[in-house]
């Protein structure tokens, strides 16, 4: 079974920054694919940030130059560094984890924006 437990969420002033973090755990072999999406209230789930396995990146136009995505093989996790933060970067942050042919999520974690 795999589990993916995500942490670094908070409460930030416009023009902050957070780093997120999620850890996979359970029988993992090869992490193919690592993302983060965010949901804000009354919204669609949206693709944030991805990560390949060599380490590709790609970007949401709307956090381009402000958010940085990596991942950490060794340790099965991947982050998301958040600068820049603005009112509407509020939202709940999703991590998703491609292992084999079966894509893992993890809990979410709130992040917040605001004065």
């Amino acid at each position: 079974q795999v589990q993916l437990v995500e942490s670094g969420g908070g409460l930030v002033q416009p023009g902050g920054s957070l780093r997120l973090s999620c850890a996979a755990s359970g029988s993992i072999f090869n992490i193919y694919f690592m993302a983060w999406y965010r949901q804000a209230p009354g919204k669609q789930r949206d693709l944030v940030a991805t990560v390949t396995t060599d380490g590709g990146t790609n970007y949401a136009d709307s956090v381009k130059g402000r958010f940085t995505i990596s991942r950490d093989n060794a340790k099965k996790t991947t982050y998301l560094q958040m600068n820049s933060l603005k009112p509407e970067d509020t939202a709940v942050y999703y991590c998703k984890m491609r292992v084999g042919w079966t894509d893992y999520w993890g809990q979410g974690t709130q992040v917040t924006v605001s004065s």
